[in-house]
């Protein structure tokens, strides 16, 4: 798209992470639930929680914006890094831990939802297992060729094709009857033609 970029809510939802692995989390597994969160929620609610840019890569698809808050990056604004530094804190390359309790304030009852989806559906499963998962799924798959092929290290995910179907078992978060996803797939070109005439 990409929409305006909710540090708030990633911030918080990287904590609630944290929180319910006992207060600290493999950063990778956090970003892989992100990724499970934000996908149910636009296919039931017709709008991710974080509007986040995802890109696939080796590891599946990763939160742009997610990944640098948990990180401590210098690639995000002062706000952000200030904001995200009174919850989060990088243990190592690997892990983080939660330094505040979670500010609910920010999220909305659905996102919530999907929050406790990811985590009740995909929690209990490690880093890897996640990212090997979310190699199935069609807006991964789409650029698999040149993320394994080695033409590109990293390449631009589309919210549009979130709302296709990984293939069976894998959980589809959040089923879609053929009427709903005409219907997302409008919202979604609404969302990103509000965000184009604002920015």
């Amino acid at each position: 798209m990409p929409m305006s970029f909710s540090y708030k809510k990633a911030t918080q939802a990287l904590n609630y992470f944290a929180r319910q692995s006992g207060g600290h989390i493999n950063k990778m597994k956090a970003l892989k639930l992100l990724f499970f969160a934000d996908r149910y929620h636009l296919r039931k609610y017709g709008r991710p929680i974080t509007n986040d840019e995802y890109f696939a890569m080796n590891y599946g698809p990763v939160p742009s914006g997610g990944k640098d808050l948990v990180e401590g990056s210098d690639f995000r604004p002062d706000v952000e890094k200030s904001y995200a530094g009174q919850f989060l804190n990088p243990i190592d390359r690997y892990e983080y831990a939660s330094l505040n309790e979670i500010d609910q304030n920010v999220f909305s009852k659905t996102d919530l939802e999907a929050l406790e989806f990811a985590w009740n559906h995909f929690g209990m499963h490690d880093q890897f297992a996640l990212a090997e998962m979310t190699h199935q799924y069609p807006e991964w798959k789409r650029h698999e060729a040149a993320i394994i092929g080695g033409s590109s290290s990293r390449v631009k995910m589309a919210f549009s094709d979130y709302l296709e179907d990984p293939p069976v078992p894998y959980d589809p978060c959040f089923p879609l009857t053929e009427e709903d996803r005409e219907i997302r797939r409008e919202e979604i070109q609404e969302m990103s033609a509000i965000h184009n005439l604002w920015n």
